[in-house]
């Protein structure tokens, strides 16, 4: 049977246009566009009518980056699927890729199964998952070939983490030349880690064990030499890059050089590095360990090289790294040693509205906030024009946005499962009012009205974003 919803009235916004449209939803896709008050925009009926009036409709946002119930530093990421797809929902995200880790030893396939079965039945939006490499063997790069071909396109490796997730030099040379041959898109964390150990070692040694020393001993220039390398090996395995939660000024010099080569070479921020600083790590009695990430939070001044990256699309994609551990019992593990505090910050209910804030401070455009946040990641990870936009054809995944509503960011408010916001009291203009995904309901005017088990996996295909 079919489903007809109509949204009037408000001013939809993609990434390339702006047209103040009635959008007709028909069985879970976006069935027409008509310009409001016109007699094409009278024609369209449906059984339901949403009233936009005065607000934005844009596409559901596509966060590329999440780390639901991760396992690290031995404890795990405290949002699950559901949890932590409900409290993408509340912020306006109808798509998260996730990140199946494949432990040392083991098979990409038993890491992708164990993902799989952790969020099957379990979420409220659409979820896809790349896959992290761990274990660089020539059954791995077989496996990837396998993987592909069930659209999971994309293998995260680690310059970083030796003895968990670090790939050495050639293990990272021959999961490139096996990209450049299937089609797959390598993402890169960029820090030079067999050098931070050392300088980990040093600071302990010193004595200098609170959170504000993780910022101190990962260096900016260890993730921009990481990310010079890590360029120049997709050189010369003639591969594609992705380099995620890019947060250095030197680091994004290294991108802007390798894009004026013309290079397939791709940049990630997030949030945290856009909004925070050093100064969060140095707060005073280990409050400074909720901001503990990595790539690290770096002082302020680098923020303003952020921004003009993703103006001048040196930076294409604004994802979450959402990655959260409460305060309480898992922050806390770092007291006395800051190499234990869990690294990670919860974040994937606040990207689109500080990025719309980021809008009204002039940093970005609207069309730009629709294209970092929600176009472009739905292309550079094989999911457009289904994610990413609103046009005939499209999943009807559609956000009902006030951009004059103002509110304050708050673990009191929030819904994500994490005892700490990074952004407590931060005050902001520009609120979520209604989420459709697939053209289900999953907020109604500020009430939550999905469901666990509503999203779907998503195959996806190979990047859309090369040149």
């Amino acid at each position: 049977m079919s489903s007809r919803t109509v949204i009037r009235g408000g001013l939809v916004i993609t990434a390339s246009d702006e047209i103040h449209a009635d959008v007709l939803i028909e069985d879970g896709r976006i069935a027409a566009l008509a310009a409001s008050g016109t007699p094409a925009a009278g024609a369209l009926t449906a059984e339901r009518t949403l009233d936009a009036t005065g607000k934005y409709v844009i596409p559901g946002g596509v966060d590329a980056h999440t780390h639901m119930e991760l396992p690290f530093g031995g404890t795990f990421a405290s949002d699950t699927f559901e949890t932590g797809t409900r409290a993408a929902a509340w912020g306006g995200t109808t798509t998260i890729v996730d990140f199946a880790v494949q432990s040392v030893g083991r098979s990409l396939r038993e890491g992708l199964d164990a993902w799989h079965a952790k969020a099957e039945g379990t979420c409220a939006v659409d979820y896809g998952f790349h896959m992290i490499v761990s274990d660089v063997n020539p059954e791995t790069l077989k496996e990837m070939d396998l993987l592909i071909e069930e659209g999971v396109t994309s293998f995260k490796q680690f310059m970083a983490y030796p003895g968990v997730f670090y790939s050495d030099d050639g293990q990272i040379l021959r999961a490139m030349q096996r990209s450049a041959g299937n089609g797959g898109l390598i993402m890169m964390h960029a820090e030079n880690g067999i050098a931070i150990d050392v300088l980990v070692e040093q600071a302990l040694a010193r004595g200098e064990t609170g959170p504000r020393y993780h910022g101190e001993v990962r260096k900016a220039l260890l993730e921009a030499e990481a990310t010079h390398r890590a360029i120049r090996l997709a050189q010369v395995a003639g591969a594609p890059l992705y380099v995620v939660h890019v947060s250095a000024t030197e680091a994004v010099a290294e991108l802007i050089r390798a894009r004026d080569e013309g290079l397939n070479v791709f940049g990630e921020t997030c949030p945290q590095y856009l909004f925070l600083s050093t100064d969060n790590l140095a707060e005073p009695d280990f409050e400074g360990a909720k901001y503990v990430c990595s790539t690290p939070l770096r002082p302020r001044e680098h923020q303003a090289h952020l921004w003009k990256g993703l103006r001048t699309n040196d930076l294409q994609v604004v994802s979450t790294d959402h990655c959260p551990f409460c305060f309480t019992g898992q922050k806390e593990l770092g007291r006395g040693d800051f190499s234990k505090i869990p690294n990670g910050l919860p974040g994937v209910e606040n990207r689109m509205d500080l990025l719309h804030q980021a809008v009204l401070d002039g940093h970005i455009s609207r069309r730009r906030w629709i294209e970092i946040a929600c176009a472009t990641p739905a292309r550079m990870f094989g999911l457009y024009p289904k994610k990413g936009t609103i046009a005939p054809g499209a999943d009807a995944d559609v956000v009902i946005y006030d951009p004059h509503a103002e509110q304050v960011m708050s673990a009191g408010t929030h819904h994500m499962n994490v005892d700490y916001s990074a952004y407590e009291g931060k005050r902001v203009t520009g609120r979520v009012e209604t989420v459709l995904s697939r053209g289900e309901p999953v907020i109604t005017e500020r009430e939550y009205t999905g469901r666990a088990g509503h999203g779907a996996y998503l195959p996806r295909s190979t990047c859309q974003y090369l040149t």
